[in-house]
């Protein structure tokens, strides 16, 4: 398993937002994908002096290695109207299948005038490439967030 802790993730972070800073990208909207993207959008946020962002839930994994056939937004709906015309970020802890950050990038595409996609880890078999990417892996990651059970 790929183990990422607080520490690492602060790394992770601010490496990922030197390169979208390195590129030229000048976003004016985050959109972090709820649950596990949250705390990375609120990370990137900061680190790029951007305080519009938006979050759209999306859920897809069950479990451990456990997922619906597709991947299904939650409520509430993101406000598509507030993104219009505007350049977009879309964060994610990780692209393992692609199908979550392509259903996000698929929805947001009509309305903005440009969009990118941002991850800590990406997976060889992800149908979608994020345009910054910290780490590719195969393996399943430990994020600091979820490696312990839940308290309920």
């Amino acid at each position: 398993r790929e183990e990422l802790d607080y520490a690492g993730f602060g790394v992770a972070t601010r490496e990922l937002c030197q390169q979208v800073v390195d590129s030229g990208y000048e976003p004016d909207w985050i959109v972090a994908i709820a649950r596990g993207g949250l705390l990375i959008g609120g990370a990137v946020a900061y680190a790029l002096s951007l305080k519009n962002i938006g979050v759209v839930n999306v859920e897809f994994y069950t479990d451990v290695e456990e997922r619906r056939e597709v991947p299904v937004m939650l409520p509430p709906a993101l406000n598509l109207a507030d993104l219009a015309d505007t350049k977009l970020l879309i964060v994610d802890d990780v692209a393992d299948t692609g199908e979550t950050l392509k259903l996000v990038v698929d929805t947001c595409a009509p309305v903005v005038a440009e969009i990118r996609s941002l991850v800590l880890y990406e997976k060889p078999r992800s149908i979608h490439s994020a345009d910054y990417v910290w780490r590719h892996t195969d393996q399943w990651i430990n994020f600091p967030w979820s490696t312990e059970p839940p308290l309920r």
